[in-house]
């Protein structure tokens, strides 16, 4: 595939540049005993934002394979805005990497805050297999 995609409304995207993957309006049902967002709940979100930016690159079913080290640097709030911004870090033959950054923009004050990052590892599947959605992987590990 090569590193622009075609857009339902025809414009053009780089593969590699950072995209809004998806954005979120945090509730009181996913609070801590703390009244933050529980982190298993962002985590989730890492992961659906990872699948987004995977099937930019084909229709198969993406499953995660890895989740690199996650560190939270702000909380979430109820009623936050959260947003997932991702880009394609590696392509190999039947799997990527996605990196994939987390930002609040606060309730109140309409602050953005940076929460977290993540790599995500998503390999494409198709009847229960790993599938070749390249010709080859390129030899330096990047994007080619």
């Amino acid at each position: 595939m090569s590193k622009e995609l075609n857009n339902p409304d025809n414009t053009r995207t780089p593969i590699d540049e950072k995209v809004m993957a998806m954005r979120i309006v945090t509730m009181p049902g996913q609070t801590n005993p703390y009244g933050t967002i529980f982190g298993g709940i962002i985590l989730s979100y890492i992961d659906q934002a990872g699948f987004v930016e995977a099937r930019r690159h084909g229709d198969l079913d993406w499953v995660t394979a890895a989740v690199d080290k996650v560190e939270f640097h702000a909380p979430v709030h109820v009623g936050d805005i959260v947003t997932f911004y991702t880009h394609t870090i590696r392509l190999g033959r039947t799997s990527l990497d996605v990196q994939v950054e987390v930002q609040a923009e606060r309730f109140t004050t309409h602050e953005v805050v940076s929460v977290t990052s993540a790599k995500i590892t998503l390999v494409g599947m198709r009847d229960g297999k790993p599938f070749p959605f390249r010709e080859a992987a390129p030899t330096d590990g990047n994007i080619a």
